[in-house]
C-alpha cells in the first residue's frame, strides 16, 4: 500500500471541473441517486477497451446502466467452484438484485484480446498458452469461437468474425446461468448481442431470425 501516489494533476484538474460545472448542476439528481439507490434498467457487459465509450453510444445518464467490463467482453460458463469470478458476481448481482430488464454484450472493431486469442489459437502467441498468463486463461473462454472462424482465409476478415463469436459465446454461456435462464423463461429479462464499429460509428445487432449481425 505504501506504493500507492496521489492522483495525477490532470485528474484532479478534470475533477475539479466536473464538480464545478456538471455537478453543481445537477446536485439535487446526484443526492437523490445516493438516497434511493441505483435502479438501472440494463447491464451492459462492455470491453476494457478505452475506445469503447457505452454512456456515449447510447446517450445513458449515471443511473441508467449497470456497466462491466473486462477483457473482450467476455462472460465464462457457469461453474460455481468457490473461486473468483468477478464477471459472474457482476451478472448474480444484476438479475437477482438489481433485476435489471436487459443484460447487452457489446463487442467492438479492433479488439485486442480477441486478437490475442485468434494469435493463441493459431500458435502464434505461445506466451498466452502458460499457466501464468491471466489474459490466456481468460481467453480460453473463447477458444470454441476460433474454432468456428478459423477457416476463413482472410485473417482481417477472420478476426472480425472472432470478435462476434466473442459476443455470440458469452450470450451462450450467459444461458447457463441458472438465475439468468429462468428470467428469460419468464420474460423478466431479455439478453441481447451488439458488435461496434468503432471507425465508422456504426452498430450492429445479433437477430437469431435473420441468421447474423444486423447493422442497427
Amino acid at each position: 500500500m505504501h506504493n500507492a501516489k496521489p492522483l495525477p494533476s490532470y485528474l484532479v484538474q478534470r475533477y475539479q471541473g466536473w464538480k464545478a460545472t456538471t455537478y453543481a448542476e445537477n446536485k439535487t439528481w446526484y443526492r437523490r441517486l445516493a438516497d434511493e439507490g441505483q435502479r438501472p434498467r440494463a447491464m451492459v457487459i462492455s470491453c476494457c477497451d478505452s475506445r469503447v465509450h457505452v454512456t456515449s453510444i447510447f446517450g445513458a445518464d449515471q443511473g441508467e446502466f449497470f456497466i462491466h467490463r473486462n477483457i473482450a467482453n467476455l462472460v465464462p460458463p457457469y461453474e460455481p467452484d468457490g473461486d473468483h469470478h468477478g464477471t459472474s458476481a457482476a451478472v448474480e448481482y444484476a438479475v437477482t438484485a438489481l433485476k435489471v430488464a436487459h443484460i447487452v454484450v457489446m463487442g467492438h472493431s479492433g479488439c485486442g484480446g480477441v486478437e490475442g486469442c485468434h494469435d493463441m489459437c493459431s500458435g502464434k502467441a505461445p506466451e498466452l498458452e502458460e499457466k501464468s498468463s491471466f489474459v490466456g486463461r481468460w481467453m480460453d473462454i473463447l477458444r470454441p469461437g476460433y474454432e468456428k472462424v478459423k477457416d476463413i482465409a482472410d485473417e482481417a476478415e477472420r478476426k472480425r468474425a472472432l470478435e462476434k463469436q466473442a459476443v455470440l459465446t458469452s450470450l451462450e454461456n450467459l444461458m447457463s446461468f441458472p438465475f439468468v435462464a429462468s428470467a428469460v423463461e419468464t420474460g423478466d429479462l431479455s439478453v441481447h448481442g451488439v458488435w461496434n464499429d468503432i471507425g465508422d460509428g456504426s452498430l450492429e445487432h445479433f437477430l437469431p431470425a435473420e441468421g447474423g449481425f444486423k447493422v442497427v
